[in-house]
C-alpha cells in the first residue's frame, strides 16, 4: 500500500511538472491542446518564406477550425476505415523504420561491404589499363583473321616507334566505349575481364606495353598505367555509407530485425512492433510526435473536407446552378466570348447539317450529337473544337466571329471547308460558362457554413494568458 501511494505521488508530481512546462493553450471539443503542439503548427506554417504570414492571434482561428474538422472526422469514424489505417501506417512506418538501425550498425554494414570487396579483388589488387582492340567477328574467315593480325601488329609496331597510345586508340580501336576515351578502361580486378586479357594485363607493370594478345573478341594491345591494392576502409567509408543509404540498406536491416523479433516472440506482428516503436519514440521526441500527429490529422482533414466540401461541391451540379443563379452578378468578363464551335468538313452540305444538328440542343449535348451523327462509323465527316472562346483562342473564330483581319487559319488536311456555329455573349449565361469559378466559390461558401456549424456543435476555449507565451518562454 505504501509503495502504491508513493508511485501515485510520483506520477502526480510528474504530471504537474509537465503541465507547468507545457501548459494547455486551448481546449477543443473537450480535448486539451498543449502549447507545444500549437507552437509546432504555427512555426511550421509561418516561416519567413510564407507569403501570407499570420500573427499568433490571427493563427488561433485557423488552428481552432482545423481541430474542429479533425474532431468531426473522428466522430464520423474515418480513422477506423481500412483506407485510412493503411495509409497512415505506411507514413508512420516511413518515419519509424529507419530508427531501428543505428549509425554504428550502418558502419558495421559498410565494413562488411568493404571486406567482401577486398576479398573479391584478391591479392593481385587492381590494374588501371588501356587497350586498343581489333575485332575478329565470330566465324571469321582465315583471310579476315590474318588481316586482323596484320593490323594489330602494325598498331604494336607504331607504339614501339613512339606513337601516342591514346591518340592511336581514338583512331583505330574498334572498342567503341574505350576507344573514344583513348582506350582507357579504368581500374579493374581479377575476374572482371576475359581470362586471356586479364592474364596479360596483370603480368604488366605500370608503363609497360603488352605484345598483341588474342581473346574471344579479337586482338588487343594493352598498356598498364597503374597497379595498386585497395585503399584502407577509412578512405572509402563515406562513399560506401552513401551507397548503402541510396540502396535503402537501413530498410533491409530493419526488415531482418523485425523478422528476428517475430521469431523470438510469436505473439508479435510487424504492425505491433512498429506501433510500439512509434509510441516509444514519440514519448521523448516532440518533433516526431507532432510530425506523425500532423499526418494522422491531415489525412482525416482531407477526407472529411472532401466529404463535406470539396468533392461535394464539385459533383453537385444542382448546387452549382443554384449558386450561380443567386450570384450571377459577380461573374463578369472583360471582353465577350464566342460560345460555340469551330469546325471543318469535307462537304459544303455538311455546314448546314452541323448547324441543324445542334441548334435545338443544350450546349453540353452538342458533342454527343455531333459524334453520333457525323463520326459514328469509319468515315470521319467533321473535325470540331467546341468551347468558350475569347479573341486569340482560336484562329478560325478570330477570323469568322471577331473579324480579325490578319487571322491566318491553318488548313486541316482532308477537310477543306471551315465554319463556325454559336453566338457571342458578353457575360456568362449559365453556370457551365464559368464552372471552375463557380465550383471554387461554392466550395468556399460551403466551407464557411460548415465551419460555422462546427463552431456551434463543439465547444472550445482559448487560454489567452498561455497564448501570450507562445515562442516566448524558457
Amino acid at each position: 500500500m505504501k509503495k502504491l501511494m508513493i508511485s501515485m505521488l510520483l506520477l502526480a508530481a510528474t504530471t504537474l511538472q509537465a503541465q507547468k512546462n507545457d501548459p494547455v493553450i486551448m481546449t477543443v471539443a473537450g480535448v486539451d491542446v498543449p502549447r507545444s503542439e500549437f507552437e509546432y503548427s504555427y512555426n511550421k506554417n509561418n516561416t519567413d518564406g510564407v507569403i501570407d504570414k499570420k500573427t499568433v492571434e490571427e493563427y488561433v482561428d485557423l488552428f481552432v477550425n482545423y481541430k474542429l474538422k479533425v474532431q468531426a472526422a473522428l466522430d464520423a469514424h474515418i480513422d477506423t476505415t481500412k483506407a485510412f489505417l493503411t495509409e497512415f501506417a505506411q507514413y508512420r512506418d516511413q518515419q519509424v523504420r529507419p530508427t531501428f538501425v543505428t549509425d554504428d550498425e550502418m558502419l558495421v554494414e559498410a565494413q562488411r561491404v568493404y571486406d567482401n570487396t577486398k576479398a573479391s579483388i584478391g591479392p593481385d589488387g587492381l590494374v588501371n589499363a588501356s587497350h586498343i582492340l581489333i575485332l575478329i567477328p565470330q566465324k571469321a574467315t582465315e583471310a579476315v583473321q590474318q588481316e586482323a593480325k596484320r593490323r594489330i601488329d602494325s598498331v604494336y609496331n607504331a607504339l614501339l616507334a613512339g606513337a601516342d597510345f591514346a591518340e592511336l586508340a581514338k583512331k583505330v580501336s574498334q572498342d567503341p566505349g574505350s576507344g573514344a576515351r583513348g582506350g582507357a578502361l579504368g581500374l579493374f580486378s581479377r575476374n572482371q575481364m576475359v581470362k586471356e586479357f586479364e592474364d596479360a594485363a596483370f603480368a604488366l607493370q605500370p608503363g609497360e606495353l603488352s605484345k598483341p594478345v588474342q581473346s574471344p573478341f579479337g586482338w588487343h594491345v594493352i598498356k598498364v598505367t597503374e597497379r595498386k591494392q585497395l585503399e584502407p576502409f577509412e578512405h572509402h567509408k563515406e562513399n560506401i555509407l552513401k551507397f548503402l543509404e541510396q540502396r535503402n540498406a537501413r530498410n533491409s536491416i530493419t526488415e531482418r530485425k523485425l523478422n528476428d523479433m517475430i521469431k523470438a516472440d510469436s505473439t508479435l506482428t510487424k504492425e505491433k512492433i512498429l506501433e510500439r516503436r512509434a509510441d516509444s519514440l514519440s514519448a521523448t521526441d516532440m518533433d516526431l510526435r507532432y510530425l506523425i500527429k500532423e499526418y494522422h490529422d491531415g489525412l482525416l482533414l482531407y477526407e472529411v473536407s472532401n466529404q463535406n466540401v470539396w468533392e461535394k461541391a464539385a459533383n453537385d451540379t444542382e448546387a452549382q446552378a443554384t449558386y450561380f443563379k443567386k450570384n450571377k452578378k459577380k461573374y463578369k468578363w472583360d471582353e465577350p466570348r464566342f460560345k460555340g464551335m469551330a469546325y471543318h468538313v469535307k462537304d459544303q452540305a455538311d455546314v448546314k447539317a452541323v448547324a441543324d444538328c445542334v441548334k435545338k440542343l443544350k450546349f453540353d449535348d452538342w458533342n454527343e450529337a455531333l459524334r453520333t451523327t457525323f463520326n459514328n462509323d469509319s468515315v470521319i465527316r467533321i473535325r470540331v473544337e467546341k468551347g468558350l472562346f475569347k479573341k486569340g483562342d482560336n484562329k478560325l473564330v478570330d477570323r469568322e466571329v471577331f473579324k480579325v483581319q490578319d487571322a491566318k487559319v491553318d488548313s486541316v488536311k482532308g477537310y477543306p471547308i471551315d465554319a463556325t456555329y454559336g453566338k457571342v455573349i458578353s457575360k456568362p449565361e449559365e453556370y457551365t460558362d464559368v464552372k471552375g469559378l463557380v465550383i471554387a466559390d461554392l466550395q468556399e461558401e460551403m466551407e464557411r457554413l460548415w465551419v460555422a456549424d462546427l463552431r456551434k456543435k463543439y465547444s472550445f476555449t482559448v487560454n489567452k494568458e498561455v497564448l501570450k507565451t507562445v515562442n516566448n518562454h524558457e
